[in-house]
């Protein structure tokens, strides 16, 4: 630190000089570098020597106590991310295929609902109300979701709970009422989800479930009693859209390295189904786009979007004693309701056929 046009200060505040002549008029002149070291080099102008320890001069008047930091030594700091890299590195390999035991033998299904939206005054809550009983009524039946249960308005969008009737209280009893009655396989957070960031209570909301829950995208390997693996893969949307075809994201997916039983996501709040084989290895992929239960949507009505909801809650069946490329292994079915008949009868014909064998 410069105290005048020749004269430096060491980090006490002493005054430091040249120890060859005893002169102040030292400047800072690169640095002296040892194998395992790297010291400040001094010139004096009036000697013209150099050194790597400057004599004290003059003492400062004054000492401050040294104080202990508020942080961390870089050493510890750099440990602690080294350590938590490798342990996200851990966490996202171990989500890239998640292995869920099916402990239910024969036949099982897997409603997919479509955003859900519980708290919009344009979602019909009783088709919601409706197709949770059939479900919970219905051995073998599991549910999933496919993100956004509510509108979670947040920041500068909270003004729109003004145009709603639903507080945002009520939205998250209302949030946790739906997910505490379903038996979920699993459940994925989307868009409007996501908006409460870390402190997100429906990581809360969902502690004491078994079901798997992931932000975004959930993708899974079942495991049935028989050996059987069926591969599914939820996520809340799959990137690329066509005017001509509301299930080309989720299509393009199942066609370009996702070789899974079943894609489905939602977001878009429109149908589309698509049923894909794989030329190779015989594998039929089920792809499906899921519409929302907000029935009603003003956002959609601005725009002029057509109404292309057909399906908000398919259900897929997956009989696990067929192989990839039998077209009998997985059946999709629109609604809940069918899907509860058509998964009674297989596992009513499964439960007779392990009693004769008996």
């Amino acid at each position: 630190m410069s105290i005048g046009d020749d004269i430096r200060k060491d980090a006490d505040g002493n005054v430091i000089g040249c120890p060859h002549c005893g002169a102040r008029s030292v400047h800072k002149s690169g640095f002296l570098y040892r194998a395992n070291s790297k010291k400040q080099q001094w010139l004096c102008t009036a000697c013209n020597r150099k050194t790597v320890r400057p004599s004290i001069i003059e003492k400062s008047p004054f000492k401050v106590e040294d104080i202990d930091p508020d942080h961390i030594p870089i050493e510890d700091l750099i440990e602690h991310r080294k350590k938590q890299y490798k342990q996200k590195a851990i966490s996202k390999k171990s989500k890239k295929l998640v292995k869920i035991d099916i402990n239910v033998k024969g036949p099982i299904g897997i409603a997919h609902f479509g955003d859900p939206h519980v708290d919009d005054d344009g979602t019909d809550i009783s088709q919601i109300l409706y197709y949770m009983n059939v479900i919970n009524g219905t051995p073998g039946m599991f549910a999933g979701n496919l993100g956004d249960i509510q509108n979670n308005w947040i920041g500068r969008l909270s003004s729109l709970y003004g145009q709603q009737s639903t507080s945002a209280k009520e939205s998250w009893r209302l949030t946790e009422y739906f997910v505490n009655k379903l038996n979920w396989l699993y459940l994925v957070a989307g868009n409007h989800d996501v908006w409460s960031g870390d402190g997100d209570p429906l990581d809360f909301i969902m502690r004491d479930h078994q079901g798997l829950y992931e932000k975004w995208g959930a993708r899974m390997n079942l495991v049935f009693p028989n050996g059987r693996e069926i591969r599914i893969n939820a996520r809340h949307t799959f990137k690329g859209n066509s005017i001509w075809n509301t299930a080309h994201g989720v299509a393009r997916a199942a066609q370009t390295g996702w070789a899974d039983h079943v894609l489905t996501c939602g977001h878009t709040h429109v149908s589309g189904y698509q049923v894909i084989k794989n030329p190779a290895n015989g594998l039929i992929s089920h792809a499906l786009q899921v519409a929302s239960f907000k029935i009603m949507d003003s956002y959609a009505d601005k725009l002029g979007l057509d109404d292309k909801n057909i399906f908000n809650c398919p259900v897929t069946i997956i009989d696990p004693q067929y192989d990839d490329d039998d077209n009998r292994l997985i059946t999709t079915i629109f609604n809940p309701i069918n899907a509860s008949q058509y998964l009674t009868y297989l596992r009513k014909n499964y439960n007779k056929l392990k009693n004769e064998k008996a």
